[in-house]
């Protein structure tokens, strides 16, 4: 089955006549691995986002694969082990996205972390994530931490710890599991709202959706279905009428983008914010270096829709940044963009946002609706295993159907068939030997980005004389095998252009707009809605949009 929106009536009609053994709402990382381990055990799947996939939580984390080493300080060890051992998993599975990156945990005066315990603290991670040998963490000493990193504050420095993690493109994870699904039989529709789930004999049994685009409603018929909605779990759950129990309790968690000339920064760093009890991440990514994250509840009556960063969180970031790198004297002036997000945790009584649990927890209702939620990026794929288990135990009672263990753990996502990362640049190098006219470093972004895939991306560019034959035959990618259907799902989702290369939009993306809508052949009302959205990010990137020039 193609991944094209050009060919999006035939996967409504697809919906509206077949009968499957899953439905799954919500296209973000969970759905997107709920639909893939439900395929590899071979069952009729469908999922639909009532936006694009990924445009959640899911295109606005810290964009690492990582164990959570802070948890550690919380005690909740099974949950850092568990995540910790997944790490190697998903690198394995998609090299092409999930980069190894070491990290620099700076020791200071009067920090969270002292020389001791934090040697203890990377000592026990990575046993519990059983890092390899050679990637074990290494204590530094203050003048080998000040060589690793000339930036940091040195009246406060005591030393330093490095440990590895894994940079990664959450949005790309999304995609490549999304696309790894469709191979194996999965119908995933993005732009299409669950309206109400229907039930027989009290028992969901499908659900209304409408069709984003045409605003076409139409009823999906399946056995079971999971909710996946991360941050919309609750909504869900609300329109299927049991909203009982636990509930969520949205955090939001922003990052700022600075260009590297201000903050060159030679290694990523975690660090800790002067004012409080946190660290936060500054970790460079091209021409420029991102940092966060916040932790704050994020009010009830605000758009979940749209969080955005305000001055109070980019000037916490900043004021953090500055204290630990002083010599960068980081202004608003220097943000090129942000992004925040909002984390679908189970709320808990009494504790503060940074306090409660990263686990994730599953509610049935009595009409056999799944929910999951919780978790972190890292652990998609054990969420996803859960999740599944429990659509299995419900087959088993509607059709006798025998339970298949989860085999992800093996399965190589679209685009990542590399032999790790030596792999990964080995293709780099042959792709750039293969297409000469084409500047390197564009070449090597194409590999991060789509794999084993960028070779196709560069052969259709080649046949294209135009200046832009990259970017089109990019674009022409992303619409036929990645369900692009506006200028927002390519420049944010499968790009990350408008977080980490925003100047560079100014003068292309109405010309990018302008092609993917005609391409899709969009009535001129969706077309200019779609560029309304695009636009409310591309100058709302900062909620002090006077500050964008």
């Amino acid at each position: 089955m193609s991944f094209s929106s050009l060919q999006r009536k035939a996967y409504i009609q697809n919906l509206k006549t077949e009968n499957f053994d899953l439905l799954v709402i919500g296209g973000g990382i969970t759905g997107a691995g709920i639909a893939l381990d439900a395929a590899v055990r071979g069952l009729k799947v469908a999922l639909v986002e009532k936006n694009d996939f990924a445009s959640g939580t899911s295109s606005r984390s810290t964009k690492l694969i990582h164990g959570g080493l802070r948890y550690l300080k919380q005690l909740e060890v099974k949950l850092v082990r568990e995540v910790g051992k997944e790490r190697a998993t998903v690198y394995n599975n998609a090299p092409h996205v999930v980069i190894p990156e070491k990290m620099l945990l700076p020791i200071v005066k009067k920090g969270s972390l002292g020389k001791y315990s934090s040697s203890l603290g990377l000592y026990v991670y990575d046993r519990l994530a059983d890092v390899e040998k050679k990637e074990r963490r290494k204590m530094m000493s203050r003048s080998e931490t000040i060589k690793k990193e000339p930036l940091l504050r040195r009246d406060i420095l005591l030393g330093g710890g490095l440990y590895i993690e894994y940079r990664s493109d959450d949005a790309r994870l999304v995609i490549e599991n999304m696309k790894a699904a469709v191979e194996r039989g999965a119908t995933c529709l993005n732009y299409a709202q669950l309206k109400e789930c229907t039930r027989t004999d009290g028992k969901v049994s499908g659900a209304i959706i409408q069709d984003g685009l045409t605003g076409e409603s139409f009823e999906v018929k399946a056995k079971t279905i999971i909710n996946a909605a991360g941050p919309w779990v609750d909504d869900v759950r609300k329109k299927e009428g049991s909203l009982q129990g636990k509930h969520l309790l949205l955090t939001k968690g922003v990052h700022i983008v600075v260009s590297k000339s201000r903050l060159p920064l030679n290694a990523s760093v975690y660090f800790d914010v002067s004012t409080d009890n946190r660290m936060i991440f500054a970790i460079p990514r091209g021409k420029v270096v991102y940092i966060g994250t916040t932790d704050t509840v994020y009010p009830k009556d605000q758009d979940v829709n749209f969080p955005f960063a305000d001055m109070e969180d980019a000037t916490y970031i900043l004021k953090a940044a500055n204290f630990m790198f002083p010599e960068a004297n980081l202004t608003i002036e220097d943000i090129e963009s942000t992004w925040a997000g909002l984390r679908p945790l189970i709320y808990e009584e009494g504790k503060d946002p940074s306090e409660v649990s990263r686990k994730d927890e599953i509610f049935i209702t009595d009409s056999k609706l799944i929910s999951i939620a919780g978790g972190k990026l890292t652990g998609y794929r054990k969420m996803a295993e859960r999740a599944v288990d429990e659509a299995f135990e419900q087959l088993k009672h509607i059709d006798g159907r025998k339970h298949v263990k989860c085999t992800t753990k093996k399965v190589t996502l679209s685009g990542g068939d590399l032999k790790g990362h030596s792999g990964v640049v080995q293709f780099v190098k042959y792709l750039q030997a293969q297409y000469p006219d084409f500047a390197p470093e564009s070449i090597e972004e194409l590999v991060y980005k789509y794999g084993t895939s960028a070779d196709e991306i560069l052969d259709a560019a080649k046949k294209v004389d135009t200046e832009d034959n990259l970017l089109l035959a990019e674009m022409d990618y992303c619409i036929e095998e990645e369900s692009v259907v506006s200028v927002s799902d390519f420049l944010i989702r499968r790009t990350g252009r408008l977080f980490f290369d925003r100047p560079s939009l100014a003068d292309k993306y109405k010309m990018i707009h302008e092609y993917i809508s005609e391409k899709c052949g969009h009535t001129k009302e969706i077309s200019d809605q779609q560029l309304a959205m695009f636009e409310k990010e591309y100058f709302g990137v900062v909620a002090f949009k006077s500050l964008i020039k």
